[in-house]
């Protein structure tokens, strides 16, 4: 639970007085003014047009607040630590729950009937009518709350507490005040504090009072467009009259975007009366608001929802502002630039999302990050940055090439259809229109990273690897029982060689887990990949063959039930682990009447019936190094928190019709895998022996070699498992020597910090700092797909000009209809999915694939075709359609739909 203190604010005493002006707030504390009432004084201070005001402090409210008010924030701030985590290394998510949204309401419900309740000190009412008077005689103000976790970079609390506009009158505005302080106990406030991690013990409310302004025209603007990202758009809401109605939604405003350098007016939408009552702006008015805000935005040094008034007289003042805290940042916050996203003189940059890719919407630890940057090529063509803890890559070049738009326009569709559907408008923006190469380039001048000399070696290198694999995928596709064994033999000569000599000192421990990659990625590669590449090249040749006899939606049922496919392996053995603690009656009563926090408990402590715990610990023995997520170093490997295996388990022995059994399913599609071969020979055979027994040949090799394109990623997981034991080794040691605050602090620091913090250098501040990014990064549900430079999320910007349909499509991913109940899971750990439930999710990766094993269908709002979750489906037999927008937000866990997986639709039933 976050607390004040973690905003970074000085440990500067309270003022003694419970009134400061508004031109002093700028320099008080946050945790004595409030958001609200820092950042009005900064616009004071700067000469900003702002109401005369002043700010009843946070002193104040807390002389008010009755002694019981702490002991019901104590029981809040329990409840939110009681919840299920969702962290990095956090707690699992089968912690027993706090109390419900109903429990909670009440609570928070208390809480104002006691601030309602209680006398206003008498101190506190003098200094305030005090104030009051100096504004003048009977002024109408405006009374508004300034919490002290309001307008904060993370969190803005917009309309989270409560403000009071025309208040007249010295008695109005006493009442007025404590009706603030009780709105931040408002249920939206308390459910708002709690989701945003913020300690309801430790926040506070101030109250501005301001002089009203007579509004002729009123409303908000934003200085970077709040759909798209934009920020090089300014997007204002005007209304004639006072801005409450249209911050409120009361009334349906104008809206104007402008260019923010330009002033331009891109576009305009009327609001309530259309266009024959006239626009509430003129363009002087818009161009004055543009400029202004570019101004404030450049006082917060970020994006800012400022709300204005435009008086009877024409002059614009400010009333509030705040940061816009749902734009997507652009901040890499590991980069040596200020604005890695933006390079200086690089024209506008267009990013892919490589971590959506890989079925990740979660972000990824600074270890995590680190770790893929020794894995990938840093020398080669490809630039990679990391805003919002996520891996893009830079694909303006690709873009603005011939042969690198027809590549582009030939994958995109199958590994992620809405990012190919937003392809073409990309293409006809002009700032990525295609580029001539010069006839003769100029030498490239060598990089600071090492050089041309350097560059040129790595690409000699990786083609040399390139060209050694040729010998191997012809070898794999002639003697496919040979490539088994070798990938076989590869495994066992991994494990040999990620053993690290003991007793080993924590520097020899880092020295292992940094260089380790390059000792084994690429001997991986040329041992794991001939075998998947020539069953996916022998797919690929099979649907040549069969052009004109059978669409290539046939091909689909090939793939069912494939043989050798590591993850579906382990899920089967899973089952077989559940069949056993089944058929042992103490075992069984175990798992199903225990969460999976108090299994994984029982199982560390070696108390679990004894068939389970053998079990259990074989099972981990061999897939322990697994993970949700687990391209990211720094995720808990399923050894280190066994609940969600151990979830799965008791998922498992629910099942009670056999035929929906797991392994019976994966028999039966292999079977009709095996139907559909012979029925396509067949249908070849009209065309000529030759083609029939070429086509059986490809369809076999694809039987018996694609199963294995899970091995390199396989391998890959057990090399970050082996990396993320040794600095966890490493980490214990750093707590020992008071460096961090916890083992897995470490996962927060790379690698370079960690040589810093071998030398004794605290790191506890940072990693603090760390941990709050991640988990503001953890809350976030929309991640862009495609991320301009200027901050445009290309698809919002792309569904923004197009009309809203009510339907529920995507891209067909494995063909087949089920009707069920729908199951919306965000994060697999601790989840339950019933037999024959639809299972939605935000994406999906390997840790998933447990439950798939007993769901009735798949319906995901990433992927394409070639994606885990797609090609995982397929295998299993079950329908599947990915790519949904809003899939996780427009369904419900309880919903009855039916999923059409060769149509791509999902359509809502009446219940």
């Amino acid at each position: 639970m976050r607390s004040e203190a973690d905003d970074g604010e000085p440990d500067a005493a309270a003022p003694d007085e419970f009134v400061l002006d508004l031109g002093r707030t700028a320099s008080a504390p946050l945790r004595s003014v409030g958001g609200k009432a820092l950042n009005l004084g900064r616009l004071t201070a700067a000469d900003f047009p702002v109401p005369r005001g002043f700010c009843l402090t946070t002193d104040a409210y807390r002389l008010a607040a009755p002694p019981a008010l702490a002991a019901l924030a104590a029981r809040l701030d329990a409840a939110a630590d009681g919840a299920p985590a969702d962290s990095a290394t956090g707690a699992a998510a089968g912690q027993a729950a706090g109390p419900g949204p109903a429990e909670l309401d009440r609570l928070a419900a208390s809480a104002r009937e006691l601030i309602l309740s209680a006398p206003v000190p008498p101190g506190v009412d003098a200094a305030l009518r005090e104030a009051y008077g100096l504004l003048g005689a009977q002024p109408a103000v405006a009374v508004r709350s300034s919490a002290t976790a309001e307008d904060l970079p993370f969190a803005s609390f917009a309309g989270q507490q409560d403000s009071f506009t025309g208040v007249s009158g010295a008695d109005a505005v006493v009442d007025a005040v404590r009706r603030c302080w009780a709105s931040l106990w408002t249920d939206r406030a308390v459910a708002y504090r709690s989701a945003n991690g913020i300690s309801h013990r430790e926040v506070g409310l101030a109250v501005v009072v301001q002089l009203m302004v007579d509004a002729a025209t009123a409303g908000v603007m934003f200085t970077a467009n709040p759909v798209t990202g934009t920020r090089t758009e300014t997007v204002i809401n005007a209304s004639p009259g006072a801005g409450q109605a249209v911050v409120s939604g009361a009334v349906n405003p104008d809206q104007f975007t402008v260019d923010t350098a330009t002033a331009a007016v891109l576009a305009r939408v009327p609001g309530d009366g259309g266009p024959a009552r006239g626009w509430s702006l003129a363009d002087a008015e818009l161009t004055e608001l543009t400029r202004l805000g570019d101004a404030v935005q450049r006082l917060f040094g970020a994006p800012q929802d400022v709300e204005w008034v435009i008086d009877a007289a024409g002059k614009a003042w400010l009333t509030q502002s705040r940061p816009i805290t749902t734009l997507y940042p652009l901040e890499d916050p590991f980069s040596n630039t200020p604005t890695p996203i933006d390079p200086p003189s690089a024209g506008a940059r267009v990013y892919l999302c490589g971590t959506l890719f890989q079925g990740l919407t979660r972000p990824i630890t600074p270890i995590g990050l680190a770790a893929l940057g020794l894995m990938r090529n840093r020398k080669g063509p490809w630039r990679y940055v990391n805003p919002g803890l996520r891996m893009y890559v830079d694909l303006t070049a690709i873009v603005q090439n011939k042969w690198g738009r027809r590549y582009l326009t030939r994958v995109l569709p199958l590994a992620d259809g809405r990012s190919a559907a937003i392809f073409p408008e990309l293409l006809a923006d002009p700032r990525f229109a295609l580029r001539q190469r010069p006839r003769k380039a100029l030498p490239r001048p060598a990089r600071a990273t090492g050089g041309g000399q350097v560059q040129g070696a790595e690409a000699s290198t990786t083609l040399a690897m390139l060209l050694g694999l040729i010998p191997a995928l012809f070898g794999a596709a002639l003697r496919p029982e040979a490539e088994l064994r070798r990938a076989e033999a590869y495994g066992k000569r991994l494990e040999a060689e990620l053993v690290l000599p003991e007793p080993a000192t924590a520097v020899q421990r880092l020295d292992y887990t940094e260089l380790i990659t390059n000792r084994t990625i690429d001997g991986l590669i040329r041992a794991t990949l001939p075998g998947p590449s020539v069953g996916y090249i022998m797919l690929a040749v099979a649907r040549r063959l069969l052009r004109g006899i059978a669409p290539p939606r046939e091909l689909e049922a090939v793939l069912r039930g494939l043989p050798h496919n590591v993850t579906t392996e382990m899920d089967l053995e899973l089952w077989q682990l559940a069949v056993g603690i089944g058929a042992d009656p103490d075992s069984r009563d175990v798992f199903l009447a225990q969460d999976p926090a108090r299994l994984a408990a029982a199982y560390r402590a070696g108390s679990l019936p004894a068939p389970a715990q053998a079990g259990v610990r074989d099972f981990l023995v061999r897939y322990g190094h697994r993970a949700v997520a687990e391209i990211d170093l720094g995720m808990p490997r399923w050894s280190d928190q066994p609940d969600h295996i151990l979830g799965m388990i008791s998922n498992y022995l629910r099942v009670e019709d056999p035929e929906q059994a797991p392994n019976r399913q994966f028999r039966r599609a292999a079977e009709h895998a095996e139907e559909r071969i012979r029925s396509l020979v067949e249908r070849a055979g009209a065309r000529g022996q030759w083609r029939a027994r070429l086509l059986e040949l490809c369809l076999r090799r694809v039987r018996e070699l694609s199963g294995l394109r899970e091995l390199p990623k396989f391998h890959i997981v057990k090399i970050l498992g082996e990396m993320h034991r040794q600095l966890l080794l490493v980490g214990e040691e750093l707590v020992r020597a008071g460096v961090i605050a916890a083992p897995d602090d470490v996962f927060f620091l790379d690698f370079a910090e960690l040589r810093v913090a071998l030398r004794g250098a605290g790191m506890q501040p940072l990693v603090a700092s760390r941990r709050r990014l991640y988990d503001v990064e953890l809350r976030r549900r929309h991640i862009p797909r495609v991320l301009l430079s200027d901050g445009t999320d290309v698809e919002a910007a792309v569904m923004a000009k197009r009309p809203a349909t009510g339907a529920l499509s995507g891209t067909p991913a494995s063909a087949g209809t089920a009707t069920g109940l729908v199951r919306v899971i965000l994060d697999p750990v601790g989840a339950r999915l019933e037999p024959g439930e639809i299972l939605v999710a935000p994406s999906t990766d390997p840790g998933w694939t447990p439950l798939f094993m007993t769901a009735g269908a798949l319906v995901m709002e990433m992927g394409g075709v070639i994606s885990h979750g797609a090609v995982v489906a397929r295998e299993y037999g079950i329908p599947a359609v990915v790519g949904v927008p809003d899939a996780t937000t427009r369904l419900h866990t309880g919903q009855r739909v039916t999923v059409d997986g060769a149509a791509g639709t999902v359509q809502e039933l009446p219940d």
